[in-house]
């Protein structure tokens, strides 16, 4: 029999259990616990104040907590994911941090259409922190951002520690810094460049027409991919508004200054040093470490499986590191 079933029954005979600690409190009417019970509470005393915990947690659950893996006795993890607030990329990755890690994606509001959109990184924050001091008022957190998540876990980690929450550090994973999000005039001189480079290939004006007049199509159809819904359905407007909400505010965005232990996890050595990512996320925080994955990782696919194992090593690196115990410096790992 199932623990759910097993209360159940014991439910209907009105005996009403309670986990006090490592203690099991039990209240039932004369007679209702009959010994065959007790044997039975004694031999599954562990499973029954396991599966009263976490009933309290989900009980205690705030909107935008979703408890990916709500067990263990490390320090939890409060993840935000990326543009299309999806927090369920994070599930590979979850899986093999291993079921001691606690882990809790953050779902923001005008996801699911009853709601708008909020339309700065700012607000965003502020709702996450708020729900996370409520639902765990005590007690260190490690903040997680994905991809463009990384600008809303960044201003988390700040608001949180500004009132008085103590963060044991800000992790992103493959995250841009926000404002190369906004127009890049390197991206676009290099984009230049090896269009330039392909057009000298070429020996007749025809070929060199017919090859931009092909570049302008894929870059015409690629805007309006941009702004446009993938479907006429309700969910698929509600997801493109969303998404169009987010990236506005990210590329809105300039992160201050985070006075903690910021955790770079970085897809490859390649990704490193693209747009001076690692060089600008190094501005804005007291103390930085870079941790990065395999030559085969990329950002898209980072937190999934094949990758995902590799960038959950990393995690547990810079988790386990002692680095918040010495002074500030930048600090290198990888994974070969």
């Amino acid at each position: 029999m199932r623990v759910s079933s097993f209360l159940a029954e014991l439910s209907s005979r009105d005996i009403k259990l309670s986990a006090d600690g490592e203690r099991l409190r039990c209240n039932a009417p004369a007679g209702a616990l009959t010994p065959e019970l007790r044997d039975e509470l004694r031999q599954r005393k562990r499973q029954i104040i396991e599966f009263l915990r976490t009933a309290e947690a989900i009980a205690r659950q705030q909107e935008a907590i979703v408890p990916m893996q709500p067990r263990g006795t490390r320090i939890p993890v409060f993840a935000a994911g990326g543009h299309n607030g999806d927090v369920f990329a994070f599930r590979d990755l979850v899986r093999h941090l291993g079921a001691d890690q606690p882990f809790f994606g953050l779902q923001p509001p005008g996801l699911d259409g009853r709601s708008e959109p909020l339309k700065r990184v700012e607000d965003l924050a502020s709702y996450f922190a708020s729900q996370i001091q409520a639902f765990r008022p005590n007690g260190p957190c490690i903040i997680a951002g994905y991809c463009a998540g990384g600008a809303v876990a960044f201003e988390l980690a700040q608001q949180l520690l500004q009132r008085g929450a103590a963060v044991s550090f800000l992790a992103l994973f493959g995250c841009l810094y926000p404002p190369l999000y906004r127009f890049s005039l390197p991206y676009w001189g290099r984009r230049v460049a090896i269009h330039a480079k392909a057009l000298a290939t070429l020996t007749s004006f025809e070929d060199r027409r017919q090859y931009l007049a092909e570049r302008l199509r894929q870059r015409l159809k690629a805007l309006r991919a941009d702004r446009t819904p993938t479907g006429t359905d309700p969910i698929s407007v509600t997801k493109f508004r969303f998404e169009q909400a987010t990236m506005a505010a990210v590329r809105r965005y300039t992160p201050g200054r985070f006075p903690g232990r910021l955790c770079l996890l970085i897809p490859n050595r390649e990704w490193l040093s693209s747009g001076g990512v690692a060089v600008r996320w190094r501005s804005a925080a007291d103390r930085t470490e870079e941790y990065y994955g395999p030559d085969s990782c990329d950002p898209d696919r980072m937190l999934i499986d094949p990758h995902a194992p590799a960038i959950a090593e990393l995690f547990r690196q810079c988790r386990d590191s002692t680095a918040t115990q010495v002074a500030p410096e930048v600090r290198r790992k990888g994974l070969l």
